[in-house]
């Protein structure tokens, strides 16, 4: 009863499942016409992504500071001496730069890690900071462990339409159009801050393949300098069975592995909207 691990729900983990892991978990906020809804408590993926195809107004939004403190608040109320906070990637959003300010109040008690993560390797992180506290770590040295490694993950993102992402300035109207008369799909990447295109690919089918191909590649180098591999799958999908196909797809590709499947989260599916999948893998820590 040490070291706390939070987090947010841009992680993959809600609230049910932070309680089986013994951690916490913060609630993202969601703006749907104007009303906010919270990931994970008072609104379900499928609603979410049902708003997106009716063209409601959507946006997201990082959580209040009350929201982050509240959680701090109850983790130390429950005889954790020490926090360590891991949000998604300053780079993504101010959410990380509010926390640390917000952990200036608290005496040396609150470590907010910026490890460049989100979705997937933020989940990795997670689960790294977990076995880190358990080998009796301190939460300064558990968030100096992610910083260092912050960069030792990849997520490659495809998309079923190019909608959002016009939406959102990643492409132009003039390109979305054509993009869609020829059926072309970008495949996207994440790695640290930076959201980017790494490829446009014909067919969603096609998408997926290449997806699994250039992350097998990117996971050979990894195995290269490493003591393993977390491997994680997501998803914005509309219905469990192509749930199971692409995770059918993902396991083929990497055997044996391990391979957890989340939905993709609400601040990314924002920008990439209904369909999408994804995948991410990381090294796991060592000290």
């Amino acid at each position: 009863m040490r070291t706390a691990i939070v987090t947010d729900s841009n992680s993959g983990i809600f609230e049910k499942e932070g309680k089986e892991l013994g951690i916490y978990v913060v609630p993202m906020p969601v703006i749907i016409e104007g009303k906010t809804y919270y990931e994970g408590i008072d609104i379900t993926h499928e609603e979410f992504y049902q708003c997106l195809l009716e063209h409601k107004d959507v946006s997201s939004s990082q959580p209040s500071p009350a929201d982050v403190t509240g959680v701090w608040d109850r983790a130390l109320a429950g005889g954790y001496e020490e926090i360590v906070y891991i949000p998604m990637s300053s780079g993504l959003s101010g959410a990380c730069q509010t926390a640390a300010a917000l952990a200036e109040d608290y005496g040396g008690r609150v470590y907010v890690v910026d490890n460049h993560r989100i979705s997937v390797t933020q989940r990795h992180s997670v689960r790294d900071a977990l076995e880190l506290a358990d080998r009796g770590l301190s939460a300064e040295e558990i968030k100096a462990v992610l910083e260092r490694t912050a960069y030792e993950s990849i997520i490659y993102v495809g998309v079923e339409t190019l909608e959002y992402l016009k939406k959102n300035g990643r492409v132009t109207p003039a390109g979305a159009a054509m993009g869609t008369v020829l059926n072309i799909k970008p495949l996207l990447m994440i790695e640290g801050e930076r959201l980017d295109a790494f490829a446009k690919v014909r067919g969603t089918k096609g998408c997926k393949k290449r997806l699994l191909l250039e992350i097998k590649k990117k996971a050979d180098e990894f195995h290269k300098d490493c003591i393993g591999l977390r491997v994680g799958a997501a998803g914005s999908f509309s219905n469990q069975e192509e749930d199971r196909e692409w995770m059918a797809m993902a396991q083929e590709v990497f055997g044996e592995e391990e391979i957890c499947y989340d939905p993709l989260t609400f601040s990314i599916g924002c920008h990439v909207g209904p369909g999408a999948f994804g995948m991410g893998i990381s090294k796991k820590v060592r000290i």
